[in-house]
């Protein structure tokens, strides 16, 4: 009798686990389940997706010229293809360490102990292939250290292969993404060649933050801001020159809209860290290419983690002095193991309730947090969408399938859309990230389609959105029934004074070509 109990206990449980472990499961099929289907040119394009997810090389073909969106989470630097460095690098005549693979200013000499101009690489097969294996993720595992070590060494190695390269990273980027469908980036700088953090190291510290923005703004800092905006002036001038904008003849990326988020080095000293972010209010208060801030450099250093909470209060205070100007945030970029326990619990939260997050880079460690499951709840309510980086998460953290929060997210209602972070050094592309989410998260066509939406959705541009139902899809009433070929007059005049909506247009009618095609 105790055996047949026993036995009846435990396939109660049994199924009891099965069942969670089927709804777990399922996230990724039911999430966006409300997403309307409008027409049958969707149906049919979503039918050939089903049909084709399990062959690889047919599902990368019809993924990439699928329409994208928005890639809102691309780091300018490490979005440019090693190779591509290595060319700069030796027109520039700069020198390269044989054994480190440092990029080195002149004067070059082998004998100096190896040191050869980097134009000597582009003959010697041996230099050139450990060149792009150091300036990126290309076999890093053979490289001695960890993904996360071998990811973060790469940009001082080719750092200097950037200097007054703005204009030709924003062609190269510009041009990739247009190639990928992807209509729209938000891309991470700083532009003011460090002129702001050297301005706040020259001031020293002050614990009140209120003095500390008077003293800098007094001493200079308005100067870097005009200074830091002449450089995305005559970075933007190049883009359009080496991409032949305007002309007859417009080279693929023109099409492509670009905004700016200031980048903020969060590894650095407090009064360096606040003069940078600061630096970042003012720019986005007086020119709309720079649209927000972020806060960058690897979360699990000492002083990011040391000073992540004085770095969510220096936000907190100046967000109530600049309101309008958006923020997102590096949060949740650990795995366990990389910190101690305590370090995984508070990030995220820390952001988007003190730092004002509108968007949260990674997210990884959301499950570590603090009443994790309440937080989720939150991110949901206060609409803060995830900007999730498949490849990077993999190769950084080891982060990669059943791992991933991804499907947590999506559980919760927490908006989420899928970027690069660093496609160059990572060796990816967005159609790339689509298909990890597709193989490895088990994604389906509407849930990949919801994404690219929520793209442009959380966007930080200009005007209001096309749709009065965002987790919907529903669209506002003036351009309900409008189609590309026939826009009403109500909804033409709405698309005109509403950058965003415009933006959500033009993917919606990339999306109908597409699925026409079915």
């Amino acid at each position: 009798m105790r055996r047949v109990r026993t036995f009846t206990l435990l396939r109660t449980f049994i199924v009891g686990l099965l069942s969670i472990t089927l709804a777990v499961q399922s996230v990724g099929a039911t999430a966006f389940s409300q997403v309307r289907r409008n027409t049958p040119s969707e149906q049919q394009a979503e039918r050939y997706f089903d049909s084709i997810r399990n062959q690889h090389t047919l599902l990368y073909a019809f993924l990439r010229k699928m329409p994208k969106g928005g890639d809102l989470h691309n780091h300018l630097s490490g979005s440019v293809y090693a190779e591509t460095y290595i060319e700069w690098a030796a027109q520039a005549g700069l020198c390269v360490d044989r054994q480190t693979l440092v990029a080195l200013p002149p004067p070059c000499s082998e004998a100096s102990g190896g040191r050869p101009p980097v134009r000597a690489a582009l003959s010697d097969v041996v230099l050139y292939r450990r060149m792009i294996d150091a300036w990126s993720m290309r076999n890093w595992e053979y490289s001695g250290q960890s993904g996360h070590d071998h990811f973060f060494d790469t940009f001082a190695k080719f750092g200097l292969a950037t200097d007054g390269r703005f204009g030709e990273m924003t062609a190269d980027v510009a041009s990739r993404a247009s190639s990928e469908r992807v209509s729209y980036m938000e891309l991470m700088l700083t532009p003011d060649n460090k002129q702001s953090s050297q301005l706040g190291s020259k001031l020293g510290w002050d614990e009140d933050f209120g003095k500390m923005r008077e003293r800098l703004l007094a001493n200079g800092l308005r100067e870097v801001v005009a200074s830091a905006r002449k450089v995305i002036d005559d970075m933007e001038a190049k883009r359009r020159a080496i991409l032949g904008c305007g002309n007859v003849q417009a080279g693929r990326g023109c099409e492509v809209t670009i905004r700016y988020l200031y980048q903020v080095s969060r590894g650095i000293a407090p009064e360096e860290v606040f003069a940078q972010i600061l630096t970042g209010f003012e720019m986005a208060s007086v020119d709309s290419r720079v649209v927000g801030l972020n806060l960058v450099m690897p979360e699990d250093w000492l002083v990011p983690m040391r000073d992540f909470s004085l770095h969510m209060r220096m936000l907190d205070y100046l967000h109530r002095l600049y309101p309008k100007v958006h923020i997102t945030l590096h949060a949740g970029e650990l795995a366990p193991g990389m910190v101690p326990p305590v370090g995984l619990s508070f990030h995220i939260r820390q952001s988007v309730e003190m730092g004002h997050a509108e968007r949260i880079g990674h997210g990884i460690d959301v499950m570590q947090e603090d009443d994790a499951v309440a937080l989720l709840r939150e991110m949901a309510e206060r609409n803060v969408m995830v900007e999730i980086c498949l490849t990077s998460n993999d190769s950084i953290l080891g982060v990669r399938g059943s791992k991933h929060p991804l499907a947590a997210y999506m559980m919760y209602g927490v908006p989420v859309a899928l970027a690069t972070d660093d496609e160059g050094v990572s060796r990816s592309e967005m159609t790339l990230e689509y298909l990890k989410a597709v193989e490895e998260q088990g994604l389906n066509y509407a849930q990949l389609k919801a994404m690219a939406r929520t793209s442009l959705e959380h966007a930080f541009i200009a005007g209001e959105s096309l749709w009065s139902d965002a987790r919907r899809f529903t669209s506002i009433p003036q351009c309900a029934n409008a189609q590309p070929s026939s826009i009403s007059p109500g909804c033409r005049q709405f698309l005109e004074h509403n950058s965003k909506a415009q933006l959500e247009w033009k993917l919606e009618a990339a999306f109908r070509e597409f699925e026409e095609r079915y």
